[in-house]
């Protein structure tokens, strides 16, 4: 617990909602009974926990300075994509950040979330925050139902003129207690809660000690509080805070439950990003996080943040998301439904050898323009294919540009998870051509000269290797 008195604060922040939603009706109406009211967001199955952590982090620095680019990035997930190597070094990769960077994950549980944030609170270099999390649950029971997929991405530093602080860090205070209450086998897919009723008396316990010493660092009391975050592991819990927190009626408790689930070690930095797209100048927010005990973060908005919010709002992430996902798809997405495989041979698992030697471009998406005709290539090469001239080139990121639809085509013979497949060829504004796979695309909608933006996927997995490269979707 502590006092923040570096001057670090809340640079940037960004928040990523995937494109498909499942009804939670679908789900009784597949299995019989009531599955409950609203929606859940659903990672594509074209995505994981570090795809969707490229996409919240490239919304987090877009704009920022080079004064401010992060020199650690910190990934934390209950669900990472890959044990025994790190997702961090994947995701860097992807952004194109230096090779001095010190990039780690800080995955396994919920609570690593909150570990994430206070390491990057507490450093003295500026640091990009990672959460992103998948939640499965049995079909049919209740984690499937209340679960959600998201990423958010925090930047913390020392402000400076170009990147002024959008709110202050006034504090943060810790509760830790061991017991049984959510748990998970390393090798299994589903986790395993005891009863409600035994966690929430401890949980509310541990939240109104560690915010109350929050509040008494920040020297605020709970009437001071603007918006008040509460998330954890137990929805119980959290619903009970919140009714005993003391917190004005005007405050803001909400938790985007209904709308998008609940994405586990993401949820505090989603709903924190909601909160600043629609906060004021000079207001308090507190996030409580319960898990493993209670974390408690106290944070003011500064006149900065008007101007420095996300570009894509949290709640039109969520208005824009395509809510007709059948639970049959959602099954065979998270690996509960084995349906027929296509018969001819499995794909070939990425070698590790041509995947270093072409890091920049099959992660960051880089390439090259040659200074004497401006001819763009896609990947990098060393001889212009237009003019001729060699080792006359610039590099260039092409992550961020946007493109416009050449020409398409619908193949509904070739084998996907998400049929039909949709293939394209794109122009970049400013030159460029490039060969791509659309995705979170309507194969009926889709049109000549249509906008797309490109996005981070996870296009395969074979023999246990994660193939990442870049799709393009619409612009969101």
């Amino acid at each position: 617990m502590g006092v923040n008195q570096s001057g670090v604060g809340l640079l940037r922040y960004g928040a990523y909602v995937p494109y498909y939603r499942l009804q939670r009706s679908a789900i009784g109406s597949f299995l019989g009974g009531g599955g409950g009211v609203g929606t859940r967001s659903v990672a594509s199955y074209d995505e994981d926990t570090t795809s969707m952590g490229v996409e919240a982090a490239r919304v987090t620095l877009s704009g920022v300075s080079s004064e401010v680019m992060p020199q650690r990035v910190l990934f934390a997930s209950a669900k990472p994509a890959y044990a025994d190597k790190s997702n961090a070094a994947v995701i860097q990769a992807a952004l194109l950040l230096d090779r001095s960077n010190l990039s780690l994950d800080m995955c396994g549980s919920v609570r690593s979330g909150v570990g994430a944030i206070i390491a990057a609170i507490e450093a003295t270099v500026p640091s990009l925050v990672v959460l992103s999390d998948i939640r499965v649950g049995l079909p049919g029971g209740g984690d499937e139902k209340s679960g959600g997929d998201a990423a958010a991405g925090l930047l913390f530093g020392t402000p400076t003129a170009n990147d002024p602080v959008i709110a202050t860090v006034l504090s943060h205070a810790h509760v830790t207690e061991e017991f049984l209450d959510r748990w998970r086998l390393p090798e299994a897919e589903t986790s395993h809660s005891w009863e409600e009723r035994f966690a929430e008396e401890i949980y509310v316990a541990l939240a109104e000690e560690a915010y109350a010493n929050a509040l008494k660092q920040a020297g605020i009391s709970a009437g001071d509080v603007d918006h008040l975050i509460v998330v954890g592991v137990h929805d119980r819990a959290s619903a009970t805070f919140v009714r005993v927190a003391g917190v004005s009626g005007e405050a803001n408790v909400a938790n985007l439950a209904a709308e998008i689930g609940n994405p586990g070690t993401a949820q505090v930095g989603v709903v924190l990003a909601d909160v600043l797209d629609r906060a004021g100048p000079d207001e308090v927010v507190a996030a409580v996080v319960l898990a493993d005990g209670a974390s408690v973060i106290v944070m003011r908005t500064t006149q900065d943040l008007v101007e420095r919010r996300m570009p894509l709002p949290v709640h039109e992430q969520i208005a824009q998301g395509n809510a007709g996902l059948s639970y049959a798809s959602f099954l065979t997405w998270r690996g509960f439904l084995d349906r027929e495989p296509p018969r001819r041979p499995d794909p070939p698992a990425p070698a590790a050898p041509p995947s270093f030697r072409s890091t920049r471009f099959k992660y960051g998406f880089e390439g090259s323009r040659c200074n004497a005709c401006s001819e763009v290539h896609l990947p990098a090469v060393r001889v212009c294919t237009a003019c001729g001239a060699v080792d006359d080139m610039d590099l260039v990121a092409m992550a961020s540009v946007r493109a416009t639809v050449r020409t398409f085509t619908v193949d509904r013979l070739a084998y996907s998870l998400n049929p039909p497949i949709v293939a394209a060829v794109i122009d970049f504004e400013g030159g460029g051509r490039f060969n791509c796979q659309l995705t979170d695309v309507d194969p009926g909608a889709i049109a000549i000269g249509q906008s797309v933006e490109m996005t981070f996927r996870r296009p395969i997995t074979a023999a246990g290797v994660h193939n990442y490269f870049w799709k393009a979707r619409p612009c969101r």
